[in-house]
């Protein structure tokens, strides 16, 4: 189910609309519950970490295009179906950028400290 189809079935307010299915930002943090489990799977090195996090987004983006070109060329994929599918493309993409602004921010502020 889509997330925009669990927020209409769930009754869910508008806060809930900026959750993002797919995107586990949550395997980053360390501790928690199950924390040595998410380790011993977790990627260690800085590459393996980003494409386990952008994979997600890459997997939206050809869904999006693949239901795009499905209505495009009349193989009976519903409009709506495909608008949403680049709606939520769309988010995640941004939602990626903000993350990254967000690191690159820090990075600059880290390294602005005088030591």
């Amino acid at each position: 189910m889509s997330t925009i189809g669990a927020i209409t079935a769930s009754g869910a307010g508008p806060l809930a609309a900026t959750r993002l299915q797919g995107l586990d930002l949550k395997g980053l943090t360390s501790g928690g519950v199950g924390a040595a489990d998410k380790a011993a799977s977790a990627p260690t090195d800085f590459a393996g970490v980003l494409s386990q996090v952008v994979s997600p987004l890459i997997d939206k983006q050809n869904e999006a295009a693949a239901l795009t070109k499905s209505v495009l060329l009349g193989q009976g994929a519903p409009l709506h179906q495909s608008v949403i599918a680049m709606q939520e493309a769309s988010v995640a993409f941004s939602l990626m950028v903000e993350v990254r602004n967000k690191v690159v921010e820090g990075f600059q502020e880290l390294m602005r400290m005088p030591v």
